[in-house]
């Protein structure tokens, strides 16, 4: 079983920046999907970012159309760790952030392997 923990929310204005760190334990996901989904009050939980496996030593990043440009996804495998820079935050990107992990996009929203989730509030 692969635990989550995240950490790196906080309250900052709109404009700012935070950056979220995700550690994984229990299992190395070198070869697995990492991502990052959030759930905003009252609103259903929705992807926003994740670096997955290509094979050997290459990953692809996606991004919700919500944060391109804003967010960048990065990973350290020797970590066993996933990051989550975001800047030019806006009110709108107020949620709770959970890592996930997966063996794709697909397999990290409908699995289990979340973590206890972290929250970022953007004032306006």
């Amino acid at each position: 079983q692969v635990q989550l923990v995240e950490s790196g929310g906080g309250l900052v204005q709109a404009g700012g920046s935070l950056r979220l760190s995700c550690a994984a334990s229990g299992r190395t996901l070198s070869s697995y999907a990492m991502g990052w989904f959030r759930q905003a009050p009252g609103k259903e939980r929705e992807f926003v970012a994740g670096t997955v496996w290509r094979g050997g030593n290459r990953y692809y990043a996606d991004y919700a159309d919500s944060i391109k440009g804003r967010f960048t996804i990065w990973r350290d495998n020797a970590k066993n760790a996933v990051y989550l820079q975001m800047n030019s935050l806006k009110p709108e990107d107020t949620a709770i952030y959970y890592c996930a992990a997966g063996l794709d996009i697909a397999s990290m929203s409908r699995g289990d392997n979340w973590g206890q989730g972290t929250q970022v509030t953007v004032s306006s």
